[in-house]
C-alpha cells in the first residue's frame, strides 16, 4: 500500500495523541510512505511548540527530531512542482483550505496514494472533494 501522510498525521507517529495507534499500524503495513517536502519543517515546528509549552523536554525533542529525520530518509518525499501548485490552486477554489493544507492535498493528488492520512478535518474534506481516498485520524 502506498500511504501519504500530511504533517498532522506524521506528527502522530512521534507524539502520542488520538490517532497515534492507527497511524503507526498503517505505516507498519505500508509498502511505501509518501510525504510532502513541507512535512519535515511543519513537524519540527510542532515539536518546537510542544517544547516551548513544556510538553516535551529538550532531550525528548532531540530524540524525536532525530527519529523523524531518520524515518523520512526512508520515505518518498514529493517536491512542490508547478503541477502540484496548479492542483493546490484548484483545491483552494473548491474548498475552505489554508495554503499549506491545499499543498498537502495537491501533493497527495500528484502522488496518487492508496490512502491519504490527515489529522485535520478541513483537509480531510478538501481531499474528499479532490477525489483522494482519505482517512481522518484522531478526529
Amino acid at each position: 500500500m502506498r500511504l501519504f501522510l500530511d504533517s498532522s498525521a506524521l506528527a502522530k507517529r512521534y507524539v502520542r495523541e488520538a490517532g497515534t495507534d492507527r497511524v503507526v499500524a498503517l505505516c507498519a503495513d505500508a509498502d511505501e510512505v509518501v510525504v510532502s517536502i513541507l512535512a519535515l519543517p511543519e513537524v519540527v515546528s510542532t515539536l518546537n511548540r510542544l517544547r516551548r509549552e513544556g510538553r516535551l523536554s529538550d532531550s525528548e525533542y532531540a530524540t524525536i527530531r532525530q527519529e523523524v529525520a531518520d524515518d523520512l530518509a526512508g520515505a518518498t518525499t514529493m517536491e512542490l512542482t508547478p503541477s502540484v501548485v496548479d492542483k493546490a490552486l484548484v483545491c483552494l477554489e473548491r474548498s475552505r483550505l489554508r495554503a499549506s493544507d491545499a499543498l498537502h492535498v495537491a501533493t497527495a493528488m500528484e502522488a496518487a496514494p492508496d490512502l491519504f492520512l490527515t489529522g485535520d478535518r478541513r483537509q480531510r474534506e478538501g481531499a474528499m472533494k479532490a477525489g483522494v481516498k482519505v482517512e481522518g485520524v484522531g478526529l
